[in-house]
C-alpha cells in the first residue's frame, strides 16, 4: 500500500507555506475556507496573520473559525469578531464565524463513540478548505494538530461540548471535565471523519511546528518548550500529525521531554489510531524533505 506523502522544510516563512502547498499538486477549488486558530485573548503563541498571509492570498481564502465552549474572548460571535480585529485577522482577510447564525449536523454512522458532529452551518458555503494548524501540546487532548483543528476546531459551541462529553446532548461546561477521557480522544476522530467526508478530498493540511505544551486557546499559555522544527504539509491529516509526533520524539532538544509528557499523560496519540481506523488517513508515511 502506498504511503501518504508528507512534505517538510526547516525554513519557517510564509513563502515556505506556499512552496509546500504547491508540492502537494492540488488546486483547491471554488470558495476556499482557511481554518486556523484565531488565538485566545492574551495568548502569545498562535500563528500571526502576517505569517500566513502569503498562503491565504494564494488560495484567495476566507479565514473561518467557530465559537468556543468556555468563557473567554471567543465564546460569542460578537466577542470573537472583536478579537479577530484585535489580532489582525480582519485587517488582512475576510473573516467568517461559521456558527454565528446556525448549526448543521454531519453524520458518521460508523463512529466509534459518537455518530454525529455539530458544526457551523456556514461551512456549507465553502467548496474546499485549507487547514493551517499550529502544532503544539494541549491541556486535554495531549496535542493539537490537523485532526484536532478539523474536529473540535470546526465544531460549534454546542458541538464542542458534544465531542468533549462523548455525545451528551445539551452538555454543560462542567460536563466536559467529567466524561471518559480516552473516549473523548476517540470522539475527536469520529468528528474529524465527518469533515473529511464533507470535503471529499478538497482539503489540504499544513502544520507549523512551534511547540508549547499549551494550546492557543489558553489566555496565558506556557512559552514554547522546544526550538522550532519546521513546516509540514500533506493531503493526509493522520500522516501529518504522526510525522509531527515522530519529529518531536526523535528530537534531541532539551525541552522535548516536557512536550512528550503532555502528549503521553493525556493519551494523545489515541486519536491517530482511531482516525486511521475511521479511514481518515494512514499513519504510515513518506517524509519528503524540501530544501529551500
Amino acid at each position: 500500500m502506498e504511503k501518504s506523502k508528507v512534505y517538510f522544510t526547516k525554513v519557517i516563512t510564509g513563502e515556505s507555506l506556499v512552496t509546500l502547498y504547491q508540492k502537494l499538486g492540488i488546486s483547491l477549488p471554488g470558495k476556499v475556507a482557511v481554518k486556523l486558530h484565531s488565538g485566545e485573548a492574551g495568548n502569545q503563541n498562535y500563528m500571526k496573520p502576517e505569517f500566513v498571509k502569503p498562503i491565504v492570498e494564494s488560495v484567495n481564502g476566507t479565514i473561518v473559525e467557530c465559537n468556543t465552549a468556555y468563557e473567554g474572548a471567543r465564546n460569542t460571535t460578537e466577542k470573537h469578531k472583536k478579537l479577530m480585529e484585535e489580532h489582525g485577522w480582519s485587517k488582512y482577510f475576510d473573516v467568517d464565524i461559521l456558527d454565528s447564525e446556525a448549526e448543521e449536523v454531519l453524520e458518521n454512522k460508523n463512529g466509534e463513540i459518537i455518530q454525529k458532529n455539530i458544526v457551523g452551518a456556514k461551512m456549507k458555503n465553502y467548496d474546499s478548505m485549507l487547514v493551517l494548524s499550529h502544532f503544539k501540546g494541549h491541556p486535554m487532548g495531549g496535542f493539537g494538530g490537523a485532526l484536532k483543528n478539523i474536529s473540535i476546531g470546526l465544531a460549534s459551541s454546542e458541538g464542542k461540548r458534544y465531542i468533549h462529553t462523548n455525545g451528551k446532548e445539551h452538555a454543560s461546561y462542567e460536563d466536559m471535565f467529567e466524561a471518559d477521557h480516552d473516549s473523548f480522544i476517540k470522539s475527536m476522530a469520529d468528528a474529524a471523519k465527518t469533515i473529511t467526508d464533507f470535503y471529499q478530498g478538497k482539503i489540504v493540511y499544513n502544520a507549523m511546528v512551534n511547540m508549547s505544551v499549551d494550546c492557543d486557546c489558553c489566555n496565558v499559555a506556557a512559552d514554547p518548550c522546544m526550538k522550532d522544527i519546521g513546516i509540514l504539509a500533506s493531503l493526509d491529516p493522520v500522516a501529518l500529525d504522526q510525522a509531527c509526533i515522530d519529529l518531536i520524539y526523535k528530537s534531541t532538544d532539551e525541552g522535548r521531554d516536557e512536550l512528550v509528557e503532555r502528549i503521553e499523560s493525556r493519551h494523545g496519540t489515541i486519536i491517530l489510531g482511531s482516525a486511521e481506523k475511521q479511514k481518515i488517513g494512514k499513519r504510515d508515511y513518506e517524509l519528503i524533505v524540501i530544501d529551500e
